[in-house]
């Protein structure tokens, strides 16, 4: 019997169990688990329930246990910025606070008031987000001090599940990148940059990098699911994973990791800091094996959920795709619009963004899907220029993966608005990248070729031009 791995993948809207194995050189990815996430309100604040997402983390893995396929590792990833604040005794302090609560508004200046937002990008790199740790330890320095003050270790979101898991409180690299407190440079805290913003020095735990085994699982939580297995860095922020497994050979693919945020850019070995870089909004995630994911962040499908919740009835995203594609309304809007991160209604919004720009408003689901599609497929050729602009090359492909690889309209759409061919799949990409870092880890898959070689052959890849 080949050995089983399990990725657990949480992401903004759910979260998954994956098991997967090696058969006759493929990857085999089987769901065991799946769960809801979402922010709730709590002491006047948008939080993340992690004690619930811990349990259901707990309850994915007893099921292994109960198919009788208990991994022989265990690696968490989710999304980036967000972290808890944990006391000398290991226990959280407060609230695990959501990169979408307005405590963060008007944190950027006062961070400016210390090291100017030209200075801060090019030390670190990382794109202006209102939502960075950056500006989220600022937060709570003006707002709660009281509660840095206590502090001993800041985990970011997957370190703290890990450290739930495992005992062992530890940062790892690709995350920890999101928050703009990392220096492309050294690849670790940029302690002089932490000192000068006045944030605690003591709480920045040792970064360690994907692959890194952190141990084994706690006794307690042995107990609870029914067997030990070790517990595993993958790349932990999702685009991380993700891109380990975009299934291409070329040093000229794009990929678009396309989920609630869609993030699209190519990687580098070398940061790129420049005022050009930044006058782009283009970011430098840390990456697998320390390549840089050279990126931009672009609201995604995080529109299209909105406006599924509220108008989309009982309707599959498969479905309103589909409906969008037999509209004829040209609409745009700017995706990367502030007003879209956390409208009260994402319907209205996008209404009256087209009523602003003297543009036809759209009319019920299919046409405000339509609308957002098209929206995307712009940003989406607009960034692709900035990028080849600024690195002098031309790409000759674009990966799309993530459950947005899904989106067949979509997919067309941004063929044709970039000119460039399209490769569709495969959906589930952060968990198979997050797995073939465990299986490389444990010498199943050679190196990172060999595992997006191994992607390739495995699942079905869809073109489109």
């Amino acid at each position: 019997m080949n050995p089983y791995y399990l990725a657990i993948d949480i992401g903004a809207s759910s979260g998954r169990h994956f098991l997967a194995h090696l058969e006759n050189g493929k990857m085999v990815l089987e769901e065991v688990h799946r769960f809801p996430n979402g922010m709730v309100e709590k002491d006047g604040e948008n939080v993340w329930d992690v004690d619930e997402l811990f349990a259901q983390i707990k309850l994915g893995m007893k099921k292994c246990g109960e198919l009788g396929k208990i991994p022989v590792s265990v690696g968490v990833d989710t999304w980036g910025v967000d972290f808890v604040l944990l006391d000398d005794k290991g226990e959280r302090i407060g609230n695990a606070v959501a990169y979408r609560d307005g405590r963060t508004r008007g944190m950027d200046e006062e961070v400016y008031k210390i090291i100017p937002e030209d200075a801060l990008y090019a030390r670190t790199g990382i794109q202006k987000a209102i939502f960075n740790t950056i500006y989220q330890l600022m937060a709570l320095k003006v707002q709660k001090p009281e509660q840095l003050a206590k502090a001993e270790t800041l985990l970011m979101m997957p370190d703290y599940f890990h450290y739930l898991l495992s005992g062992v409180a530890a940062t790892e690299y690709t995350e920890a990148t999101t928050g703009q407190l990392i220096s492309p440079e050294t690849k670790d805290w940029d302690m002089e940059l932490i000192e000068k913003l006045g944030y605690p020095k003591k709480i920045f735990r040792k970064i360690v990098v994907p692959g890194t085994v952190l141990g084994e699982l706690t006794r307690q939580v042995q107990e609870e699911v029914g067997f030990n297995c070790k517990v595993v860095e993958p790349a932990t922020h999702d685009t991380g994973s993700a891109v380990i497994a975009v299934p291409t050979d070329s040093d000229d693919a794009l990929y678009i990791s396309s989920g609630t945020w869609s993030l699209l850019g190519t990687e580098i070995m070398q940061a790129n800091c420049s005022p050009e870089s930044k006058a782009n909004n283009l970011t430098n995630e840390g990456g697998y094996e320390h390549r840089f994911r050279y990126l931009k962040n672009i609201m995604g499908l995080w529109m299209i959920q909105s406006v599924k919740k509220e108008i989309g009835g009982n309707l599959g995203y498969g479905e309103i795709c589909e409906m969008a594609s037999g509209c004829g309304i040209a609409s745009i809007v700017d995706c990367n619009d502030d007003r879209f991160l956390a409208p009260a209604n994402m319907t209205e919004e996008v209404k009256a963004a087209c009523r602003e720009t003297g543009q036809q408003v759209p009319e019920g689901i299919a046409e405000t899907a339509c609308v957002i599609y098209n929206s995307l497929a712009k940003c989406y050729a607009d960034t692709i220029k900035g990028l080849e602009g600024i690195t002098g090359r031309k790409y000759d492909r674009i990966h799309i993966v993530g459950g947005g690889a899904n989106a067949e309209y979509l997919n067309r759409l941004t063929a044709q608005a970039t000119g460039i061919p399209v490769y569709a799949g495969p959906t589930e990409a952060t968990a198979i990248g997050n797995i073939a870092a465990q299986m490389i880890t444990a010498g199943e898959l050679a190196d990172l070729k060999a595992a997006r070689k191994c992607v390739f052959d495995s699942f079905d890849i869809v073109k489109y031009e």
